[in-house]
């Protein structure tokens, strides 16, 4: 937990409420704060939960170091977990593999919009909301632009879908119950997502059922699609006609009080140890 990324905090906050989950589900846990990208474990360890968020976690760094040392871990191994995090593979094989996603544009200093307003810009490899606007103004353009280049060169220009907000959690081979996602002015920030209260979610999400069976079909196809396994969170938008769109995969969404996957776990009957149990149960050395 921890990890040298932006998302540092947040991590630190999951690795938490993993270890308290896994002691109760009956594991003996260490905790390892990650402070560099590096990884010192005990030496009689006999697997990993990896609960870093943002760079070194997601992006199939740590997955690669645990592969090498040949120590089973939770989670996507490093080719899915670097396809799941930068948004330029994960949007390219949507769209090779026909899954429904909002239009895009891979930005970097100097093109031209493709894409007429409004957008959502995006980091292309960050999570957590960093560095993302909503844009419905011309004026407004200029400073989403440069906080989007605050965290990388370059970044996805998506189409905005006008409509409601889903997350999908999965586990195993499973679509966990739908959440829907009501922040305040639509707008689910970082400010929006990790304090409590600002944001409500409706679990499960008030869908027709053969929509809903469609949304968590979607998920499973994008989750598929880029070779994750355990467990992960995909994040959808529903148009206004009723058409899912699949955005992004998170192959670590967070485990703190107000994450996503958790309560997608528990709307199924799933308690937090019996969860945080089954991703760990089903650790492995995957490609």
């Amino acid at each position: 937990m921890g990890g040298p990324s932006l998302e540092r905090v947040v991590s630190l906050n999951s690795g938490k409420a993993v270890a308290q989950g896994l002691r109760a589900a009956g594991y003996t846990v260490t905790p390892v704060d990650v402070t560099r990208r590096d990884l010192e474990l005990p030496a009689d360890v006999e697997a990993v939960f990896i609960a870093l968020h943002g760079e070194f976690g997601e992006d199939g760094e740590v997955q690669a170091l645990l592969n090498n040392r040949g120590i089973p871990y939770a989670g996507s191994g490093p080719a899915a977990s670097q396809a799941a995090f930068d948004k330029r593979v994960s949007k390219a094989t949507f769209v090779a593999q026909g899954i429904a996603t909002a239009a895009y544009q891979v930005f970097s200093a100097g093109d031209r919009r493709e894409l007429p307003l409004p957008v959502v810009v995006k980091p292309a490899r960050q999570g957590s909301s960093l560095g993302v606007s909503m844009v419905f103004e011309e004026a407004d353009w200029p400073k989403a632009l440069a906080d989007g280049f605050e965290y990388g060169a370059e970044l996805i220009v998506e189409s905005y879908v006008d409509g409601r907000e889903l997350t999908v959690g999965i586990l195993g081979e499973e679509a966990l119950p739908i959440v829907e996602i009501l922040a305040p002015d639509g707008n689910y920030s970082f400010l929006a997502k990790y304090t409590g209260g600002r944001t409500r979610y409706l679990t499960p999400a008030p869908l027709a059922a053969s929509l809903y069976r469609h949304c968590q079909e979607l998920a499973l196809r994008a989750f598929r699609a880029l070779d994750c396994r355990g467990f992960g969170r995909v994040d959808l938008r529903l148009s206004s006609k009723g058409e899912p769109f699949a955005l992004e995969l998170n192959s670590i969404p967070g485990f703190t009080a107000t994450s996503l996957l958790p309560k997608a776990a528990a709307a199924a009957g799933i308690a937090f140890p019996d969860l945080c149990h089954r991703i760990m149960h089903a650790a492995g050395n995957p490609a």
